[in-house]
C-alpha cells in the first residue's frame, strides 16, 4: 500500500524540522544553502507559504537591473529562492504538485516578461518602436508550449517558445529604423541569452526552440502572417499534438490583447478540427511508436517521462480526445492534464474508475519527477541505479526503502500502459478471412457459394453491388490513405452483415452508407478504430430503413455508437437542457453555428431514441412522450436564441417575451414520431405599441431557424397553417384575438384540432391563457346533429384525398377503420359532451380519453375497450412500418380485419352512419 507524506498541520506554520528533511535530499540546496547563506534568511520568513508572482515581482523590482548583465543576475537569484522554497515546502509535505508546477510556471512568466520588457525597452531606445500597418507599437508574442503552456512545468524543466510578431514593417528609429523581423530576431536571442546563458548563478530555464516552424532549420522568429500560412502548407499533425498546450505568456506592458486574441485564432482551426477527428489516432500512434523506438534505442526503460506507462503515456491519453473532439466541443481545449480528463468523465468518453488510476498515476510519476529533480536541479527522469540514491528517492516519497516503493510505482505504470493501450490499440492486423469476397473481380459461380453459405439470400445481387462500388469512379479517385481504410472495413462489413437477421438488407444499406463517407476519412478511421461501431452500425441499418437513412444524412452520429448512454433509457433532460446551453454560451453570435448546435444535440438525442426503440426498450407512447419533451425543449432553446438578437428592439428588454408556442397535431398530443412534422401556432399577450410586429418577427425567426437546411441538416419542418385564418392569417396572433377567432369565426374542424393543442414553450402564464381558452372553447354547448354532420363531413374529403381504395391493403392512418377514424370519434365525443364533463377536456391522448367516455357512459365499455387496444395496435404497426417502409404505413387488410371491425363498430355507434 502507497505511504503518504503527513502535511504540517497549517501551510502558514512553521517548518519542523526546518529543513533537515530537503538538505538530506538535495545536493543542489545544500550547496545553494553554503553559498548563498541569504536565502536561508528568506526561507526563515517565506518557506512557510508559497511564493505568489507578486512576490515574485517586487523581488526582480526591488533589484532594479540596469543592464543584461545585472537583469540576468537578478532572474537567476529568484530562480534559486523560489527553488529553495519549493524543494522544503515540497519535501517537507507543505506543498501539493497543484502549487508546485503553478509556482514553477509563475517563475517562467514573471521572468519571462520582465526580461522581454526591459529587453524591448533596451532595443526600442536604440531602433524605435516596432510598428504595426497602423503606426501602432507592437510586442513579442512569446508562445509557452507543452507543461510550460498547460501551467504544468516541472521543477527543472527547459521552457519551450515559440515567438511570433504581429506584423511585418519597420521600427520607429529615423536613421537607425531596422525591419521588425530585425528587431524581434535581436530581441528574441537576447531573451534567451537573459534566461538561458549558464553564469555563476546558474540558469533561470534552458530555452528549446525546435517546435517553431521548421524547427532548427526555420527562423527564430516569424511574424502572425507567416504562421497561418505555415500551419495551412506545413503544418504536421506532431505539432498539432504540440499546440494543444499553447498558451501566450505576455502579460502586463506587455499584453496586446487583439494580437493574443488573433494568435489564438490563427492557431485554433490548424489544432483543432470542426469535425471529429479520428484520424487523430493514427497520428498519435505513430508518433508514440516513434518515442518508443528512440525509449528502446537509448535503453530508457526506466525513464519515468517517455518510458511504458510513463508520464507522456498519460497526456497522450488526454490529448488524443482533445485533437479528435475539441473543435466539437470548446471546452475540452483546456491544457492541464487533469483537468482534461476530468471533462473526459463527464462526458462519458472515460469511465470514471479509468480517469482516478490516470489521475493517481500523473499525481505519483510527477511528485516522483520533482524528487529527482531536486538532487542535482538536473532535467531527468531516469530511476537511480545507486542504492544510497535509490533508499534516498523512496524516502522522499514517504516509503520505508526501495523495495517498498517499487512494487507502488510499477503498480501506477502498469495502470497506465493498460489505459494507454485501450485506447491506441491497433486495429485488427492480418488479412481479414472475407478479404477474397471483397477483393474477388466478379460475381462469378465460385463466389456464390460462399456469399450464400454466410446467409445471404441473394449472393449475385449482393456481389454485382459489390463489384459495382469498386469500379465506380468515386471508389477509385478516393485518396490511398482512404481506400485503404475502405479496404479494411469492407470484409469486416460483409461479416457484420451476415451476422444480422437481413443480411441482404443491412449490405445494401451498409455499403451505401460507406459510400457517402468514403471521402471522409476521419468517420472511417472511427470505424476501423472501433469494430464495435461498425457491428452496431450493421444491427441499426438492417433493423430499420429509416435509421439507415437518417445515418446516411447524419454521419456525424457514427459518434453517438461509441457512448456508453446510447441504451440508457432514463435520459436526464436536465443535463440534457445545461449541456445544450453550454454549449451554445461558447459560441454567441455566431448564429451558424449555434443553429448546427441545435441540429446536432436534437440529432444525437433522436438517435438515441432510435437505438433504443430497436432494440426494443421503448412502447410507441413511451417514445412518443421522450421525442414531444425533446421537441419542447428545441423549441424553447430557438425561442431564446431568437429572442436575444431582437430583444433590444423592445421598449423593456430585459423583460422575457410575452410569447407563447401552442402545439397543435402530434407534438400537441404527444404522439411525436421521429419523421413528424411541427404543427405550431404562435400567439402573445403584450400590450407595447410594436409588439405585433415584433414578435411577428420572432416568430419568423424561429420558423427560419427550425426549418432551415445547414450543414447539419434541419431541426424540424414547421406548419403554421393551423393559426387563426390560415396562411392568409397573422403569423402571432394577440391572445384576446385568438379567443375571439375561437368563439365566433373557427370551422368545426380547427375545434377538432383543439382538442389535443397544448403550450410547448415561451411564456407560462401566456400559456395558461391559452389552455383557459382551449377549455371554455370544448365546453361550448353543441348542437349533436350538426356537429355529427361537420365532422362526417371533414371524414369524408380525408377519405377522398388519402385512402387506399383496396380490398388487399390497408392504409392505418387514413382508411376507414383506421388511427384517424379513432381520432375523430374521441374528437366528436370531447366537442360534443365537454360542456356537461369537464374530464374530457384533458390532454390525455385518444386512448385515455376512450376509457373516460366509456365511464361516462357515452359509449359502451364492451366498444371501447377493443378499440383502445386496437388503436395502440395501429400505433405500434404505423410506427413499425415508417421505420422501414417511409411515411405510408400500409399493411394487408386481412390481418387486422377484427382490428378494423372494432373501431367501424364504435363508429356506427357513436355517429349511426358508417
Amino acid at each position: 500500500m502507497e505511504a503518504t507524506i503527513a502535511p504540517c498541520e497549517s501551510p502558514a506554520g512553521p517548518l519542523d524540522p526546518p529543513w533537515s528533511r530537503a538538505q538530506a535530499h538535495s545536493r543542489y540546496l545544500r550547496n545553494l544553502l553554503a553559498s548563498r547563506p541569504e536565502i536561508a534568511a528568506w526561507l526563515s520568513e517565506r518557506a512557510a507559504r508559497p511564493v505568489t508572482g507578486e512576490e515574485m515581482h517586487d523581488f526582480l523590482r526591488a533589484e532594479a537591473p540596469a543592464s543584461e548583465e545585472s537583469l540576468k543576475r537578478a532572474l537567476r537569484r529568484l530562480r534559486q529562492r523560489v527553488m529553495a522554497s519549493l524543494i522544503v515546502r515540497d519535501l517537507g509535505g507543505v506543498a501539493t504538485l497543484g502549487e508546485v508546477v503553478e509556482t514553477m510556471t509563475q517563475l517562467a512568466d514573471v521572468t519571462t516578461n520582465h526580461a522581454l520588457d526591459f529587453l524591448h525597452r533596451q532595443l526600442s531606445e536604440q531602433f524605435g518602436e516596432p510598428l504595426d500597418s497602423h503606426g501602432l507599437p507592437q510586442r513579442l508574442l512569446i508562445v509557452g508550449m507543452g507543461k510550460l503552456g498547460g501551467r504544468e512545468l516541472n521543477v527543472s524543466s527547459d521552457v519551450d517558445y515559440i515567438f511570433v510578431y504581429p506584423e511585418e514593417g519597420q521600427t520607429a528609429g529615423g536613421n537607425r529604423r531596422i525591419d521588425n523581423y530585425d528587431f524581434f530576431l535581436r530581441l528574441g536571442k537576447r531573451l534567451i541569452g537573459a534566461l538561458g546563458d549558464p553564469t555563476g548563478d546558474g540558469q533561470v530555464f534552458r530555452v528549446d526552440m525546435r517546435l517553431r516552424p521548421n524547427g532548427d532549420s526555420g527562423a527564430l522568429v516569424g511574424s502572425l502572417g507567416s504562421l497561418e500560412n505555415y500551419f495551412i502548407a506545413q503544418g504536421r499533425e506532431w505539432e498539432r499534438y504540440a499546440w494543444i498546450k499553447a498558451r501566450v505568456m505576455n502579460e502586463g506592458v506587455n499584453l496586446q490583447a487583439e494580437w493574443v486574441s488573433a494568435l489564438q485564432n490563427t492557431g485554433r482551426p490548424f489544432v483543432f478540427r470542426k469535425y471529429l477527428d479520428f484520424g487523430a489516432i493514427n497520428a498519435m500512434r505513430a508518433l508514440h511508436a516513434q518515442i518508443r523506438r528512440e525509449v528502446a534505442r537509448k535503453e530508457m526503460a526506466e525513464h519515468i517521462k517517455l518510458g511504458p506507462g510513463g508520464i507522456r503515456e498519460i497526456e497522450f491519453i488526454a490529448q488524443v480526445f482533445q485533437l479528435i473532439r475539441g473543435g466539437r466541443d470548446p471546452a475540452l481545449q483546456a491544457r492541464p492534464t487533469l483537468q482534461v480528463l476530468a471533462l473526459l468523465v463527464e462526458r462519458r468518453l472515460l469511465p470514471v474508475e479509468h480517469e482516478r488510476e490516470l489521475a493517481a498515476a500523473y499525481e505519483f510519476l510527477r511528485r516522483l519527477e520533482h524528487r529527482l529533480q531536486y538532487v542535482n536541479d538536473a532535467q531527468t527522469h531516469r530511476l537511480p541505479t545507486d542504492e544510497g540514491d535509490r533508499l534516498q528517492i523512496a524516502r522522499s516519497m514517504g516509503f520505508a526503502d526501495w523495495p517498498a516503493f517499487l512494487p507502488v510505482l510499477n503498480a501506477h505504470r502498469a495502470d497506465v500502459a493498460r489505459h494507454f493501450e485501450q485506447v491506441f490499440s491497433e486495429p485488427e492486423e492480418g488479412i481479414h478471412p472475407l478479404a477474397g469476397i471483397w477483393d474477388g473481380p466478379a460475381a462469378g459461380d465460385d463466389a456464390l457459394e460462399p456469399v450464400a453459405t454466410l446467409g445471404f439470400r441473394q449472393p449475385k445481387a449482393m456481389l454485382e453491388r459489390l463489384q459495382s462500388f469498386r469500379q465506380s469512379s468515386r471508389y477509385l479517385q478516393l485518396p490511398a490513405s482512404n481506400r485503404e481504410r475502405l479496404d479494411a472495413l469492407g470484409p469486416r462489413l460483409i461479416d457484420a452483415a451476415a451476422a444480422t437477421a437481413t443480411p441482404d438488407a443491412t449490405w445494401q444499406r451498409g455499403l451505401d452508407f460507406l459510400e457517402t463517407i468514403s471521402r471522409r476519412g476521419a468517420y472511417l478511421a472511427l470505424l476501423q478504430q472501433y469494430p464495435q461501431a461498425l457491428m452496431k452500425l450493421a444491427e441499426l441499418i438492417g433493423s430499420s430503413s429509416w435509421a439507415a437513412d437518417y445515418l446516411t444524412r447524419h454521419p456525424i452520429l457514427l459518434d453517438e455508437l461509441l457512448d456508453s448512454r446510447m441504451f440508457d433509457v432514463s435520459t436526464n433532460w436536465q443535463e440534457f437542457r445545461l449541456s445544450l446551453r453550454s454549449r451554445l454560451a461558447e459560441h454567441v453570435d455566431d448564429t451558424e453555428r449555434e443553429m448546427d448546435i441545435l441540429r446536432e444535440a436534437h440529432h444525437a438525442q433522436v438517435f438515441h431514441f432510435l437505438a433504443q426503440d430497436i432494440a426494443g426498450l421503448h412502447t410507441v407512447e413511451h417514445l412518443a412522450d421522450r421525442l414531444s419533451e425533446l421537441a419542447d425543449i428545441m423549441v424553447q432553446t430557438t425561442m431564446d436564441l431568437c429572442w436575444q438578437k431582437l430583444k433590444h428592439r423592445h421598449p423593456h428588454p430585459e423583460r422575457p417575451p410575452r410569447f407563447a408556442v401552442i402545439g397543435y397535431g402530434k407534438l400537441g398530443g404527444k404522439e411525436l414520431g421521429f419523421a413528424s412534422d411541427l404543427d405550431l401556432v404562435y400567439v402573445h399577450d403584450d400590450p407595447e405599441a410594436n409588439a405585433g410586429e415584433l414578435y411577428a418577427r420572432l416568430g419568423q425567426r424561429m420558423s427560419t431557424w427550425m426549418s432551415t437546411r445547414t450543414s447539419a441538416g434541419i431541426l424540424f419542418e414547421v406548419d403554421l397553417r393551423l393559426r387563426p385564418n390560415g396562411d392568409s392569417g397573422m403569423l402571432v396572433c394577440p391572445i384576446e384575438a385568438f379567443r375571439d377567432y375561437q368563439l365566433h369565426h373557427a370551422w368545426v374542424w380547427e375545434h377538432q384540432a383543439l382538442t389535443r393543442a397544448r403550450f410547448c414553450a415561451g411564456d407560462a402564464s401566456v400559456g395558461e391563457q391559452f389552455e383557459a381558452i382551449r377549455i371554455e372553447i370544448l365546453r361550448q354547448p353543441r348542437d349533436l346533429a350538426t356537429l355529427r354532420e361537420e365532422v362526417l363531413s371533414m371524414r369524408k374529403r380525408m377519405l377522398d384525398q388519402h385512402a387506399s381504395r383496396s380490398d388487399e391493403t390497408f392504409d392505418i392512418k387514413h382508411d376507414r377503420g383506421g388511427i384517424i377514424d379513432v381520432e375523430f370519434i374521441v374528437q366528436y365525443l370531447v366537442l360534443g359532451h365537454a360542456h356537461r364533463h369537464a374530464r374530457l377536456c384533458g390532454n390525455l391522448g385518444n386512448i385515455a380519453l376512450l376509457g373516460i367516455a366509456a365511464e361516462l357512459g357515452l359509449i359502451p365499455s364492451r366498444l371501447a375497450d377493443p378499440v383502445r387496444i386496437a388503436y395502440r395496435e395501429f400505433r405500434r404497426m404505423q410506427h413499425t412500418q415508417r421505420l422501414n417502409a417511409g411515411r405510408r404505413a400500409r399493411i394487408e387488410r386481412a390481418s387486422v380485419s377484427r382490428r378494423i371491425d372494432a373501431v367501424r363498430t364504435l363508429w356506427l355507434a357513436v355517429f349511426g352512419s358508417p
